[in-house]
């Protein structure tokens, strides 16, 4: 029997997160030490589109957890756990994560993905409005900058696409103007 069909019939052919019937895939949760149907859910595309993509997602859809949570199954448990911490700046999730219990090799898997960890130490970059740049961004100058060690001046208005982030000092970032890789201060720039 495969995977996907015993996923269905764990889980009545309802997404194991929502509660949804339709648009149902089957998701190999990360980090498990186990393999095959232990190791995975049966969700729909609209959880499974939310996982990861923050700016995407829905806190009120993530209400379900508060009865997914209480699965027998640790693949279900893990990623109720993970969505809850993701989530965790809405108090109702904290609510529920301080009522969950996982065992202790469940609660090690969900906490490899890194959820729990603690960002408010983590570096931020910030353009001159406040905005949040991460790797990929386009932003553009507002000023005229000289390149030191060269004679290149990057003029006000020049689009800088595809940049990366200084992962030790959140007031640079790096990126190409013309041919030339430049380090550029943050407070220079505006997400585009």
């Amino acid at each position: 029997m495969s995977i996907e069909r015993q996923l269905k019939q764990r889980s009545d052919s309802k997404c194991e997160l929502c509660g949804n019937e339709e648009n149902l895939n089957t998701y190999e949760v990360p980090s498990s030490k186990k393999s095959d149907l232990e190791a995975s859910v049966l969700v729909c595309t609209t959880c499974q589109e939310q996982f990861d993509e923050e700016e995407n997602r829905d806190q009120n859809h993530w209400r379900c957890l508060n009865d997914s949570m209480w699965s027998t199954e640790p693949a279900v448990q893990v990623m109720a756990w993970r969505m809850l911490h993701r989530l965790k700046s809405f108090g109702w999730s904290q609510d529920l994560l301080d009522m969950m219990y996982l065992e202790e090799d469940v609660q090690e898997w969900a906490a490899a993905a890194g959820d729990a960890e603690d960002k408010t130490d983590a570096i931020v970059h910030r353009d001159v409005n406040g905005v949040i740049l991460q790797t990929g961004d386009s932003v553009v100058l507002i000023k005229d900058l000289k390149v030191k060690g060269s004679s290149l001046v990057a003029k006000q208005g020049t689009a800088v696409r595809r940049i990366s982030l200084d992962h030790e000092n959140a007031e640079f970032i790096e990126g190409k103007v013309g041919p030339t890789q430049i380090v550029i201060i943050t407070k220079y720039v505006k997400k585009i």
